[in-house]
């Protein structure tokens, strides 16, 4: 009966090893200190059968957990042969910060801020991604305006998100030029964001039931402005990159077969670059994905390159929907109008007992759902991104569990970088944009 597992390592992901209870128990008493000693060394040789000259021919190499080469802190162990990788193994847990536990003592709109700090480079998916699963459950519709809103600060997202991945891997691969030019575009995002909510990385610029903020004056022009210069530069990094012999002999490495990355659980560019048609915004459209033209690039030979690749293409189908967007843009409020879930407006706030008596009600009691479960996901930056929410009828959830699009691809790491240069496994981490926080939580 259930699952059988093989090869299975019964040892601890995110915690450390000598971590006594489970903490996602409701029984668990978080308020009790734990003395740890020194964190299980990764080795190799537990089973203890390695002679003497199999040792000489042996050699490891440590990434991380700080390492140029990761986005965050994670631990990748290399065991080689010369220049090439025999074994892998991975350490993760160095950024888990509980934040499914924390769900459960905190309301639904106080979770927001924590989501930011899933995948911080592209922190208003999150977001979305969090609001859009207890508006399900809670069966709100949005307005249309929250909708589009909503698109296009996720559209802005995926592209910075894909510059800081690919800005990344090209300083890996010895390209620092192309690294600071996709920087100078990302910062002209986070000046948009700076100008709507006053933050630049970890925005919190939704609420259940909608947007926290609507448009200022203005910020549609600069927003317009800003699209067709990323545009523009987008197509000089590609042109910088993508017929760059060194550029391609370099990242021509590590394919991944559409079966592997299908059984492996991968979503996004990773999969996407395998030549697997798979986009939540197509396949399950949601706010006005569906009405707007935009395509979905696929590799070929799931290599670092087609990565990257699919990556660039999908920065302009992200600027293209934010254009079509920006053109068609719903007025009205970006929040709904049901006292019990959005707070009141402040003009009245001083003046009205009725808007003082909501505003307590919602700071107090929070955004309530009916008893029940959820799963609800969406597409971010690197693939499918979903919380599972169960909800007892109180103001915080009963249970909260997050997919990580990135826990999925980073386990395949081994298999995928294995036989292959230590080089080659440089480009891969980079290309797979594996972030610690979103991988960890």
């Amino acid at each position: 009966m259930g699952l059988a597992f093989k090869n299975l390592a019964r040892k601890r992901l995110l915690t450390h090893n000598e971590f006594s209870g489970h903490p996602l128990r409701k029984d668990f008493d978080g308020s009790k200190a734990q003395p740890l000693s020194e964190s299980e060394a990764i080795s190799f040789e537990e089973d203890g059968q390695l002679t003497p000259l199999q040792r000489e021919k042996k050699e490891w190499v440590n990434l991380g957990p700080c390492h140029p080469a990761t986005q965050g802190t994670l631990r990748v162990m290399l065991e080689i042969e010369g220049e090439v990788i025999s074994r892998t193994k991975l350490e993760i847990g160095y950024l888990h910060r509980c934040f499914e536990k924390l769900c459960e003592s905190k309301m639904y709109n106080q979770v927001i801020p924590y989501t930011d700090r899933l995948n911080y480079c592209s922190a208003p998916m999150n977001n979305i991604g969090w609001c859009k699963a207890v508006e399900d459950m809670m069966g709100i519709e949005i307005p249309d305006r929250a909708k589009a809103l909503r698109m296009i600060f996720a559209e802005l997202s995926r592209v910075i998100d894909h510059l800081l991945c690919i800005g990344a891997a090209a300083v890996d691969l010895g390209a620092a030029s192309n690294f600071h030019f996709c920087f100078e575009q990302r910062e002209r995002v986070y000046e948009l964001f700076e100008k709507l909510c006053g933050s630049r990385l970890t925005v919190s610029l939704t609420r259940v039931g909608g947007m926290a903020f609507d448009l200022p004056i203005g910020w549609v022009n600069d927003c317009l402005k800003v699209t067709k210069i990323i545009s523009k530069n987008i197509e000089e990094i590609s042109t910088g990159l993508t017929r760059s012999k060194i550029w391609m002999d370099r990242t021509r490495v590590c394919p991944v077969s559409a079966k592997d990355a299908l059984d492996w659980g991968y979503t996004g560019p990773c999969l996407r670059a395998c030549g697997v048609n798979y986009d939540i915004r197509e396949t399950s459209p949601y706010y006005f994905y569906g009405d707007v033209d935009f395509e979905i690039p696929l590799g070929i030979n799931g290599d670092c390159y087609d990565r990257y690749l699919v990556r660039v293409e999908e920065m302009r189908q992200s600027l293209k929907i934010v254009a079509q967007v920006l053109d068609n843009l719903p007025s009205g409020d970006v929040r709904v109008s049901d006292p019990n879930i959005s707070l009141p407006n402040k003009k009245n706030l001083h003046s009205n007992f009725e808007s003082m008596s909501q505003h307590l009600n919602i700071i107090t009691n929070g955004v309530v759902p009916a008893r029940g479960e959820i799963y609800s996901s969406t597409e971010v930056a690197n693939g499918e991104l979903g919380f599972y929410v169960i909800s007892d009828g109180s103001k915080n959830p009963y249970r909260v569990k997050v997919r990580p699009p990135c826990f999925s691809i980073f386990q395949s790491f081994p298999d995928v970088v294995k036989n292959s240069m230590v080089s080659d496994a440089m480009a891969t981490l980079g290309s797979m944009n594996v972030i610690a926080g979103e991988l960890d939580r």
